[in-house]
This record gives C-alpha cells, structure tokens and sequence, in this order.
C-alpha cells in the first residue's frame, strides 16, 4: 500500500510540475521510475505512454507492452495523482510572473538532463 502512494504522490508531482511549467510528464516520471523505484529504461518508457494514452501514446505504449514493458496498475495509479498535480500546478503557474516560470521552467529542465547525463 505504501508503494502505492509513493507512485500516486509521483503522479501528482509530475504533474504539478506539467502545470506549472508545461513539460510533459515524462520528463519527470519516466528518471523517478528509473532513479527512485528501479524500473529499466524501457520499462518506465512504456509505463509513461501507458498512463498518457488517450489518446497520446497508444501505439507506442500498445509496442512497449507487446515486449512485456509496460506495468498497467501502476500507470493507472500515477495517472491518478497527475489528474490532481496538474491541476494544482496550472493554478500555482497562472499566479507567477512570465521571467519566474520561465527561469523555473529552466532549472527544471536542467536537472533532470544533468540527472540523466551523470546516471550510471
């Protein structure tokens, strides 16, 4: 049940952070799946087409679980928590000024390719 919230805390996180700053949400979930809960790269591949499906990612996520790289239950649990963040995140974004988003927007993007970059 734990591992549950952390993934719906994941979804909410990402998509606070879609809200906010208009990234997709695999900028975010697919590192936190890799980095945090140990997923393959391809694993948390599928796993972020198959929660953004409809429409979005059917056919990549239909040939990612074609390979057995998809985890549906898990998809569908950050879904949900991306359902919540990204409301919360639009609603914290429309308040800030252009410069602020734009420097968040920025650093975000930063980290996660500095992250990537430095992964082992």
């Amino acid at each position: 049940m734990i591992t549950v919230i952390f993934y719906v805390l994941l979804g909410i996180t990402a998509g606070t952070l879609s809200g906010l700053i208009g990234i997709g949400g695999g900028v975010i979930i697919v590192p936190a799946l890799v980095f945090v809960f140990g997923f393959s790269q391809h694993a948390a591949q599928g796993t972020t087409l198959a929660l953004l499906v409809p429409p979005i990612g059917i056919l990549g996520a239909w040939t990612y679980w074609k390979q057995g790289d998809v985890d549906i239950r898990i998809a569908a649990f950050i879904c949900l928590g991306f359902l919540l963040g990204s409301l919360l995140g639009a609603r914290v974004a429309i308040q800030l000024p252009n410069l602020l988003l734009g420097r968040i927007f920025g650093g975000a993007t930063v980290l996660i390719g500095l992250r990537m970059l430095l992964a082992r």
